[in-house]
């Protein structure tokens, strides 16, 4: 038998191992993209509830870059929330300025994320 074998119908070279033929999976390094805690509960969830869909980008090589993009969509949104929150709160820099110990009290409600933003 063969080590490697070439399959025309979906473009996948196979190595043996053992007696069976696994597909040779490669991610290209340009390809690899850092995957933030969105990105990562979004893999979980198509793992869980969408498999076949998961399945289908593992194998199109495309699940890091389309998970990498839910991260930024989520982060994005995470950012606009919160700071359209702390406008409607009045939490801006005229109370920083006026009142730095209520402006602490009230960025707490919201956690870190309104700390970078303000």
């Amino acid at each position: 038998m063969e080590k490697h074998i070439y399959d025309n119908s979906n473009g996948l070279w196979y190595e043996l191992h053992g007696d069976y033929y696994l597909p040779c999976l490669v991610i290209p390094e340009e390809e690899i993209h850092p995957i933030g805690i969105w990105g990562r509960k979004h893999q979980q969830y198509l793992r869980e509830h969408h498999s076949m869909v998961y399945n289908d980008l593992v194998l199109s090589g495309k699940l890091y870059s389309y998970l990498a993009d839910i991260d930024t969509q989520a982060r994005n949104k995470l950012d606009l929330l919160v700071t359209q929150l702390a406008e409607k709160e009045g939490i801006n820099e005229q109370l920083k300025a006026r009142d730095q110990l209520a402006w602490v009290q009230q960025i707490q409600k919201f956690g870190f994320h309104l700390k970078s933003q303000l």
